[in-house]
């Protein structure tokens, strides 16, 4: 699960978020209200928009609650125990994937 971030955008709708993530965005309004890193903005119709930190702290609680099987409290304490550890590791998946698809890629264009 990898989302690419536009550096031209601020904010990310939940409809976005939701059809990146592929899951309801009832899943991330109640991520939202479970976990203390996400902090998105809220317009003047209440609706959420997320920053691109907040993209990549839900990216990191997609990978430790929907790959890797964390409960929501298990995933909450290990933000809060390790946070800068796990973001570090969590970045290294992340560019060791990029790197698979493209040698992928690049074998199937062979």
């Amino acid at each position: 699960m990898h989302i690419e971030l536009s550096k031209d955008k601020r904010y990310y709708s939940i409809g976005e978020i939701a059809k990146a993530f592929n899951v309801n965005a009832s899943l991330i309004r109640f991520w939202d209200s479970e976990f203390d890193i996400l902090k998105p903005k809220k317009n003047a119709k209440g609706n959420r928009m997320f920053t691109p930190e907040d993209v990549t702290n839900l990216q990191l609680i997609y990978h430790l609650v929907k790959e890797r099987g964390f409960t929501l409290e298990g995933a909450k304490t290990h933000l809060k125990e390790g946070q800068k550890q796990t973001l570090d590791k969590f970045e290294i998946i992340r560019k060791l994937e990029t790197i698979r698809t493209q040698l992928s890629n690049i074998k199937n264009e062979l």
